[in-house]
């Protein structure tokens, strides 16, 4: 932070680690710029935690959006989240060797809205910016136009007859009918509104032969919300964003912690997350031996690079499973090196076996007369042709039949079934953070809110540990009486009264989450709290 003030010229700034640590509690308790400074400026523990002296303590609602704007356009987050985990698991003593991934989606601060209903929010913007910038622009355009976009959002379309794609049709033709008036004229097609309005008419609609047609299909990474057009849409679960996020799961850990975190749009494959993932547990050294993912993560391709980098990606895989009853690659005897097979389930020898290292498939022929009388024939993969008896197969399904055959063992089901643990993992980041749904909308801050909710969370995750108690105790110990109002204290004692603070909230909370649990017959008892 301290690079963008001039350590000489000007007005002091607040105290910078004071400032960070704000930030980072904001995030963490989800709380508005008005909710951020009233806590800064009336909370003991706030003010305990951040070195703040209650009668000198002073904070606007401008200062936090400063610093709120600096900690985004620079990727602060991430930095904070990658120090604040390093120290926890070092201080924890943590198994990195075995983790889990998953994503979870979450909304920004936008509405939801249709097809139809957000052409018309993108229309009607232009408008309103047309008409108060350019009235007399506004005024020539057709009565029936303005008097349709005119009313507010809950009143659109209430005379309008006819099935909802004769008013889908209507809104799209409104919208060409715009780009074609303004589109040529540098005085509205530099408008920000203007520009939005032109992408969400080509991702939504299309001109064949001078007609408006409105797609069938537009994908997922579109447009969802002209006030957010950062946000793209999932197919299963809506607009929005998500995180993908990877996490210790071994059993010797007292607590599980968050090792790397990455923002995305709603639109993004989880097939394609596994390199981003390992490359950042890479960087943090804290790549595993063994992570556990769904299926969505499993396929060839990444189980061939995870292993390359070091790690086994354990996962389901895609797709049917070919009958039991039915032979594949994996009952003959191939040689691993070459690829070349050396004997049938039946235990005879190909007449040649040949890899092409080109088209990676290896090509077996068979003995036709061995096969002709083969009491296996039915079931085995070699066909039967006039040109002789043969199969093809890939490097590729011999692997996944591999994996296939692992899936069904006990000793997978042990090792996989500590993946779902994630699941209460996300579900306690919404529920804690209010991560579910954000108070910002655009990818820069969205994303700085999601990775310092995490950040978060991992204190919040070791306040709950022993070891990080006695930790924390043998480290107040060693240091001397930090004075309060010294204006800049050692970073240690920063972070321990930043623990102390995180460590108060979670014995406030398991208090109460005791008091609700008490009952009386059939009755709960309130919580005073």
């Amino acid at each position: 932070l301290g690079r963008h003030f001039d350590p000489k010229v000007g007005c002091h700034t607040k105290e910078l680690y004071g400032m960070a640590g704000t930030i980072l509690l904001k995030e963490f308790f989800d709380l508005s710029i008005a909710r951020t400074f009233e806590r800064y400026l009336t909370d003991a523990a706030w003010q305990y935690a951040l070195n703040v002296n209650p009668m000198e303590a002073s904070l606007s609602r401008a200062t936090v959006e400063r610093y709120l704007k600096l900690f985004a356009e620079d990727a602060l987050a991430a930095e904070v989240f990658h120090r604040i985990t390093g120290a926890l698991i070092e201080a924890l003593e943590l198994d990195v060797s075995r983790q889990r991934l998953d994503s979870t989606h979450l909304f920004s601060d936008m509405a939801v809205f249709g097809r139809t209903k957000l052409m018309g929010v993108t229309l009607k913007r232009f408008l309103v910016q047309l008409k108060r910038h350019h009235p007399d622009a506004y005024d020539v355009l057709p009565e029936a136009l303005r008097r349709r976009y005119g009313p507010s959002v809950g009143k659109w379309f209430g005379d309008v007859e006819g099935s909802r794609s004769t008013l889908r049709q209507q809104v799209a033709e409104d919208l060409f009918a715009l780009m074609t008036r303004f589109g040529d004229d540098e005085r509205f097609n530099r408008r920000s509104t203007f520009k939005t309005l032109c992408t969400v008419f080509y991702q939504q609609c299309e001109v064949t032969k001078d007609k408006v047609e409105v797609k069938k299909k537009t994908g997922g990474d579109v447009i969802q919300n002209p006030s957010d057009t950062d946000a793209t849409y999932d197919g299963h679960k809506g607009p929005g964003y998500q995180a993908q996020i990877s996490e210790t799961c071994t059993d010797e850990n007292e607590v599980q912690l968050v090792t790397s975190v990455i923002a995305q749009t709603a639109c993004e494959s989880d097939a394609d997350a596994v390199e981003p993932v390992c490359e950042e547990l890479k960087q943090s050294e804290l790549l595993p031996e063994e992570m556990l993912a769904d299926t969505l993560y499993g396929s060839d391709e990444n189980v061939q690079a995870s292993a390359e980098d070091g790690m086994e990606l354990i996962s389901p895989v895609s797709g049917k499973a070919p009958d039991d009853k039915v032979m594949t690659i994996g009952d003959f005897e191939v040689d691993d090196a070459t690829e070349e097979v050396k004997t049938c389930p039946a235990g005879h020898t190909p007449i040649r076996s040949e890899h092409d290292p080109d088209t990676g498939k290896t090509r077996t022929e068979m003995p036709p007369d061995v096969c002709g009388c083969c009491p296996d024939k039915e079931r085995c993969p070699v066909k039967q042709t006039r040109n002789g008896c043969h199969f093809e197969h890939t490097s590729k399904q011999r692997r996944l039949d591999q994996r296939r055959r692992n899936e069904k063992t006990e000793a997978f089901r042990q090792t996989y079934r500590r993946r779902s643990g994630i699941e209460s993992t996300n579900s306690g980041i919404k529920r804690r953070t209010g991560m579910a749904r954000l108070r910002v909308r655009s990818k820069k801050s969205v994303f700085h809110a999601i990775i310092l909710k995490i950040a978060g969370w991992n204190i919040f995750q070791a306040a709950r540990s022993d070891r990080m108690r006695q930790h924390v105790a043998q480290q107040m110990g060693k240091q001397a009486p930090t004075d309060r109002n010294a204006e800049v204290p050692h970073p240690i004692d920063r972070f321990l009264r930043l623990f102390s603070a995180f460590t108060r909230l979670e014995n406030t909370l398991r208090i109460r989450h005791k008091a609700r649990s008490h009952h009386i017959g059939d009755h709960r008892l309130p919580c005073a709290a």
